[in-house]
């Protein structure tokens, strides 16, 4: 047996909009994860929670902030309804996100 009992444990991620899934692994944030698996929809920016590129709603599942979000980019409120910015979260458990879809003005 080589394992050193360090190993983390994975979870799925799926993306809503298209149904593509990827694994993230517990202590990586998804947005590293969605970047390494090549899925989409999906734009970055700073990966540290100040541009509010990376914007997504999380669906279903469990999940910690383990990043500061600007609250220019997601507000307290948002946030309480899975609004986040997903290079300022980790997986807890198997996780649906979603694309946030613009608003036209006007």
């Amino acid at each position: 047996m080589t394992g050193t009992g360090m190993e983390s444990k994975e979870y799925q991620i799926q993306v809503e909009d298209t149904g593509e899934q990827f694994v993230c692994k517990e202590n990586e944030v998804i947005l590293e994860a969605m970047k390494r698996a090549g899925c989409g929809p999906i734009r970055y920016g700073c990966f540290g929670g100040g541009c509010g590129i990376c914007r997504m709603k999380i669906v279903s599942g469990s999940y910690p902030v383990v990043k500061k979000m600007s609250r220019t980019h997601v507000t307290e409120g948002e946030a309480k309804n899975g609004i986040v910015l997903i290079c300022c979260v980790k997986p807890r458990a198997n996780l649906v996100i979603a694309r946030i879809k613009a608003i036209k003005k006007g």
